[in-house]
């Protein structure tokens, strides 16, 4: 099926209900395509949904401050194109969007921006083991351009039907056009990060309890810490290459980006600033956890083998008697004493608890 049948089926779904639903992966779009949703809004105010994409943009061309807001959900390259022909997007910027492995950046092809956002969410578990999945990662591309935004996400996560009811909440900002969806698309990102970030730091000072405490018997478990750090740094990748990307859109004013908006992405810029800096801390963190921990096993270790060589000591004292009384020799001392064999017996146990009270009292046992 066509992308414009496909879009056709999208209006015709959105006239007969407009309850909030969440057509995100797994469960797909109940059309069976790629498209999430289409819609046309003029002036901030939602327009009843068009029978065409194409009408969809051709109203959207033909009013003043009225643009098209194009959502697609992993599509394929099949899927993608005929949006790729209809909004005249370049080709490497479309290629991009259908592969999910992207950094996040900003790029611009005459009047249409393109931008990649990294989305993060953080995995519930009930315990954090050494194969614990902690964040998962998606991606979000958005085309935006002065009549029309093409939303493109990938990831089991990430989805944006309460983003646009929000916007759809406030027209004065969202009669801003194309850059405001842009930015709330960016700022809801970021509020991701937020969260996961403050999620994350309860399972690192969890792992910081467990290391410290004596009492806790998942201590020696080195694998949590490295599973953390290998979570953290998935995380990071998402994070820290956006910031780049959201200081051009918050000062170049060569970005397509009104102006106006761009005091936003400041603001953006600023959360982001923030998140990055947690996760440069939590890594110091859980570097001084490992450490730790690793210092705690060398000391278990070396009062393990104290111990052992103490009682090698102790045990060598009655093994050397008896080595030289089975010696085969006639003249040893009190052989033929009819006490010489429980005085023997009673030297090598006086010397063994003078031993062991000598490494008990220097801390050895």
């Amino acid at each position: 099926m066509s992308m414009v049948g496909h879009l056709r089926k999208v209006a015709s779904l959105a006239r007969r209900s407009r309850r909030r639903v969440d057509l995100s992966h797994p469960a797909r779009s109940p059309l069976g395509s790629a498209v999430v949703n289409c819609v046309v809004y003029r002036d901030g105010v939602r327009r009843p949904p068009a029978d065409s994409v194409e009408e969809a943009v051709g109203y959207a061309r033909k009013h003043r401050g009225g643009f098209v807001w194009l959502g697609l959900h992993e599509p394929s390259a099949e899927e993608f194109a005929g949006a790729a022909e209809l909004f005249g997007l370049h080709p490497l910027a479309a290629e991009d969007a259908v592969h999910a492995q992207q950094r996040p950046k900003v790029e611009q092809y005459g009047d249409v921006l393109f931008a990649v956002f990294n989305t993060v969410t953080y995995v519930e578990h009930t315990e954090l083991t050494a194969s614990s999945e902690v964040v998962d990662t998606g991606s979000i591309m958005v085309f935006t351009g002065p009549d029309f935004v093409v939303t493109v996400r990938h990831g089991r996560h990430g989805s944006l039907g309460p983003l646009r009811e929000d916007l759809e909440a406030d027209p004065q900002q969202l009669a801003k056009g194309p850059s405001a969806v842009l930015h709330a698309i960016a700022d809801h990102v970021v509020d991701d990060y937020v969260t996961v970030a403050d999620a994350v730091q309860n399972d690192i000072e969890q792992a910081e309890t467990d290391v410290f405490s004596p009492l806790s018997p998942r201590a020696a478990d080195a694998g949590r810490i490295y599973q953390l750090k290998r979570e953290l740094l998935e995380f990071k990748r998402a994070v820290v290459p956006l910031s780049r990307p959201l200081d051009r859109l918050a000062t170049d004013p060569r970005s397509c980006v009104d102006p106006e908006i761009q005091t936003y992405f400041r603001n953006v810029a600023g959360h982001l600033l923030r998140v990055t800096e947690q996760i440069a801390a939590f890594d110091a963190l859980l570097d001084s956890i490992l450490q730790a921990h690793l210092a705690q096993v060398t000391v278990a270790q070396n009062e393990d083998m104290r111990k052992i060589t103490a009682w090698a000591a102790i045990i060598a004292v009655p093994t050397m008697v008896c080595g030289v009384y089975g010696m085969n020799f006639a003249h040893m001392p009190e052989l033929r004493w009819r006490f010489g064999y429980p005085l023997a017996l009673a030297v090598m146990a006086a010397a063994c608890v003078v031993i062991h009270r000598g490494f008990k009292r220097n801390g050895w046992l």
